[in-house]
């Protein structure tokens, strides 16, 4: 028996890894569970099972899609896995289940766990959805139903706060996929297909007369999707965001919202306007100025910002538009960039933003003044978060270093003046990256303590540690040995994959 066969999957498998955490969500509410314990098995199983099969999926990847619901004049919700929906499906798929589990010990004593574990659990099925999409009209479907599954989530609390931050997340959502729906709407128009194609579906014959239509189209809808991904200046609802419990906002900053977003304007760039149409136009000028001063911009705030959380906030804002940076030199260089900051970030950043929750579980302080002499307390927090300081930086080693070099050597071979400012962008970014981070390292361990509680904080148990550890083992791997992933990542961008 051909051992390639028996890895290929079924491109049915594709709609069963969606609906399984899905239904898995909506099921949780008619089961009566008599011990919690008894609910977190189910959850982390389901959750387990659905990334065994994505990760089965992308082993044994299928030649071809799956349509879901056809439309009229061919348009329809198809699914259909490629290179790029590779590795946003393999980052959703590897962290999802630990992000689960450090769940379970934060939401220990929260009200309505069933209703949160209910939309964190469907926000899986609808982030796999968007990676699977076969073409811009399914992405865009499964982008609003993102929406849909993670405002509850930021609700959850019930305080003015959360209802203020759910009710802006809300509104700037609608408002982007608005702008998004707009480019969809032209690209149905003007393109040869709605299917995406590495090098666009725009040519000389469908486009005639109506390039700088087009490409305001195109500016429009990168700024419609680079709502999620927390562009300037439409990312205000982030930090605010940030009063969710933290396995929210650790998702929504580092995998299912934000990178929804990024992952989104790849596709948008690379894969439905393409980079010959738009490569050397004013509009490439446009959203890459946009997207240094973001990158600037972000950084900045994260600096003043005294919050943990927020300060973190600031910082994802920042690290977003270093992918969609990569995504703007439009050459395959630039994408390699991007892919790896997109996975990079991901796991640096989750790593942070856990730390964070951990050190607000256990002490119930939220803000840097209040962290001096804590790291003796939580050896473990502390010393994962900074390593993930150091990441974060690009300090040589760790897989920050290896997205930015990545990044900065494309912005120089595609030689623009705007290239180089970008690349000053990001050493300027490396600086105060620096500063925002180590400013809390250096007090949790060499600023003596004034709390007169301090005796009673420990580390938190394996359910939060184990995932901390696995995030540290990640970023050095991938710091010290990334030709792999690198290689992988050039072969997407090359269209071989």
């Amino acid at each position: 028996m051909n051992p390639v066969m028996i890895m290929t999957m079924s491109p049915a498998m594709l709609l069963v890894a969606i609906l399984l955490p899905i239904l898995g969500g909506i099921i949780l509410m008619a089961l009566p569970f008599r011990k919690r314990r008894h609910m977190e098995i189910y959850l982390e199983t389901i959750v387990i099972i659905t990334s065994v099969l994505v990760w089965l999926i992308l082993i044994g990847r299928p030649a071809e899609g799956v349509p879901v619901v056809k439309f009229v004049n061919n348009l329809s919700l198809s699914l259909r896995l490629d290179g790029c929906g590779m590795v946003f499906s393999g980052l959703v798929a590897t962290l999802w289940p630990l992000a689960m589990l450090y769940a379970f010990e934060y939401m220990e004593h929260e009200r309505h766990e069933k209703i949160f574990y209910l939309f964190y659990t469907m926000t899986y099925g609808v982030t796999l959805g968007i990676s699977f999409a076969e073409d811009m009209l399914t992405m865009y479907f499964f982008y609003e139903l993102l929406t849909l599954t993670t405002m509850p989530l930021v609700l959850h609390t019930l305080t003015r706060e959360a209802i203020l931050a759910a009710r802006k997340y809300l509104y700037y959502s609608l408002g982007g996929a608005a702008f998004a729906f707009i480019g969809l709407v032209f690209l149905m128009v003007y393109g040869t297909t709605v299917d995406f194609t590495l090098g666009g579906v725009l040519t000389p014959e469908t486009t005639g007369d109506k390039t700088n239509v087009l490409l305001l189209i195109y500016v429009i809808a990168f700024l419609g999707f680079g709502v999620k991904a927390a562009i300037c200046p439409f990312n205000s609802w982030l930090p605010q965001a940030g009063v969710a419990p933290t396995p929210v906002t650790a998702l929504l900053h580092a995998v299912a919202v934000v990178k929804a977003g990024a992952f989104a304007i790849i596709r948008l760039t690379y894969y439905a306007f393409g980079t010959k149409f738009l490569a050397g136009t004013w509009a490439q000028n446009v959203v890459m100025g946009i997207v240094i001063f973001t990158i600037v911009y972000g950084c900045s705030r994260a600096v003043k910002e005294t919050h943990i959380k927020r300060r973190l906030a600031y910082s994802t804002i920042s690290n977003l538009s270093y992918i969609l940076f990569g995504v703007t030199i439009m050459t395959p260089a630039g994408l390699v960039g991007a892919l790896c900051h997109l996975v990079f970030h991901a796991v640096i950043k989750i790593c942070a933003f856990f730390c964070a929750g951990a050190v607000i579980h256990q002490t119930k302080k939220e803000y840097v003044y209040e962290l001096d002499g804590m790291g003796k307390k939580l050896p473990c927090v502390f010393g994962a978060f900074t390593v993930s300081s150091l990441a974060l930086m690009g300090v040589p080693g760790l897989c920050g270093f290896v997205s930015k070099w990545y990044l900065a050597d494309a912005a120089v071979s595609g030689g623009s003046v705007m290239m180089y400012v970008g690349v000053g962008a990001l050493l300027v970014s490396a600086l105060l990256t620096a500063i925002y981070m180590l400013t809390i390292v250096i007090r949790v361990f060499f600023v003596e303590a004034h709390d007169k509680k301090m005796d009673t904080y420990r580390d938190p148990n394996w359910q939060m540690l184990l995932p901390l550890a696995v995030f540290l083992a990640a970023m050095l791997v991938f710091g010290l040995h990334p030709a792999p992933i690198v290689s992988l990542f050039r072969d997407i961008a090359a269209g071989s994959l």
